[in-house]
């Protein structure tokens, strides 16, 4: 039996009805320090902040996960798990698990565990569909009453089973993770030491007792302690919406503690909250931010289907070139992309020829909803005398007020959703496609 599995045997010989809170989270901030290398002192405050808030599942509303990043094996992301462990309730370290194990081991009468998940970047990507409902617990679990539901057979009586998903997660692994569990934690890249970086080894034999006198602590703290008796902490103005989410519990632990810790927990959550709002976006709103730039560049309020791709997949530094497995971006991929966000191509006749292609109209919701709103984000005036449309063969310049003209003919509909590409690929109509 390691140290931290004996919550009730150091309840009874340690006596402290009154811990000094400050003082506790001081004393793990120096013990953590000791063994990982964090990126600065807001990541090491995170996650001091973290661990004290496992003891307190109870009050809780949301649980923030803890994910520890680095681009590279052999950073100390492990090491972050297993400095860990002793600190906090009922551990249950896990690298490969079935989800009958995590839930039912959630369902336990004496309480949740604290899930320590090594290696999550295997729970996640293509090949990695057997792991659905794990990556369901994980995005599930940090709110508060997220059950799984099951039916079982118990003789000849099929009955229904709900497991309890909520509690304290921590994960380690290799690159980013989707946003569905990256927007629930507090993400802390872990980079490989540098020659002038010392730590001290871990030892389990050594240093899991020394950590039994923290453990002890937080155990009797969270036995007599309220944290929220003066309600939820006041969230900085910079912190809103899932950041909310996340911070709420961390800070709440904070003010609790008291001493300087209500000041630092503010200063980190505002600091690591503007750290993930600059991080690389998703390849949707990569796109959506990059249409955005083609219009700017064009000038024009339309453009056809052609003409948009050939201004993504030039784009410098943009992956669009090579997104299909080394191969340019296509009408088919585009159109795919887009429609998530309900944009679909239209119409537009011009002249004799019917030539798909996309508006700005059409993306402004998107980008008021998706994009940050920068300096110089606003768009140029288009250019009023041309708006044009290519080909494979030719070049069409027509004044705008004509194509608007063209519009208002009842036999023109330049407003069709076109959510499926032509067959041919070139981005006209043939014949009866439409």
């Amino acid at each position: 039996m390691t140290a931290y599995d004996r919550t009730d045997e150091y309840l009874e010989w340690l006596a402290e009805d009154d811990i000094d809170g400050a003082g506790l989270l001081d004393g793990i901030e120096a013990f953590l320090s000791r063994f990982v290398v964090y990126p600065t002192v807001h990541e090491l405050r995170a996650h001091v902040l973290w661990i004290a808030h496992c003891w307190f599942m109870q009050h809780w509303d949301s649980t923030p996960r803890i994910a520890f990043l680095s681009p590279e094996p052999g950073s100390g992301k492990s090491r972050a798990l297993e400095v860990t462990a002793p600190l906090v309730p009922r551990p249950a370290h896990q690298v490969n698990c079935t989800p009958a194990y995590l839930f039912r081991k959630v369902s336990d009468p004496d309480g949740p565990p604290t899930v320590l998940y090594d290696e999550i970047d295997t729970i996640f990507g293509p090949k990695a569909k057997e792991h659905e409902e794990i990556r369901g617990f994980l995005n599930a679990g940090h709110r508060k009453g997220a059950i799984a539901g099951r039916c079982v057979v118990r003789g000849k009586n099929v009955e229904i089973e709900e497991l309890p998903a909520y509690c304290a997660v921590a994960l380690a692994g290799l690159d980013d993770l989707p946003d569905t569990i990256m927007s629930r934690s507090v993400v802390i890249r872990i980079r490989r030491r540098s020659r002038n970086e010392h730590i001290e080894p871990w030892r389990q034999r050594i240093n899991e007792p020394e950590a039994a006198d923290l453990y002890a602590r937080l155990a009797s703290w969270s036995n007599n302690a309220q944290p929220l008796r003066d309600g939820w902490p006041i969230m900085p103005e910079q912190v809103t919406d899932r950041n909310a989410d996340v911070w709420e519990s961390l800070l709440a632990i904070a003010e609790l503690a008291g001493g300087r810790w209500p000041e630092r927990a503010r200063a980190t959550a505002v600091t690591l909250v503007t750290q993930s709002s600059g991080r690389q976006p998703s390849m949707g709103v990569l796109l959506l931010s990059h249409i955005r730039v083609a219009f700017m560049q064009s000038g024009h309020e339309r453009m056809a289907t052609n003409d948009l791709l050939s201004l993504l997949n030039n784009m410098d530094e943009a992956p669009w070139a090579t997104v299909r497995r080394g191969e340019s971006l296509d009408s088919r991929g585009l159109a795919n992309r887009l429609g998530k966000y309900g944009i679909g191509s239209k119409a537009l006749r011009i002249g004799d020829e019917v030539i798909k292609g996309y508006g700005r109209a059409q993306f402004v919701d998107a980008w008021a909803r998706y994009l940050d709103d920068e300096p110089g984000d606003s768009l140029p005036e288009p250019n009023p005398e041309v708006t044009s449309v290519t080909d494979e063969t030719s070049q069409v310049a027509v004044s705008t007020a004509d194509l608007f003209a063209a519009e208002a003919d009842a036999d023109v509909t330049d407003v069709t959703d076109l959510r499926e590409p032509d067959p041919q690929g070139d981005g006209h109509f043939h014949g009866n496609d439409w």
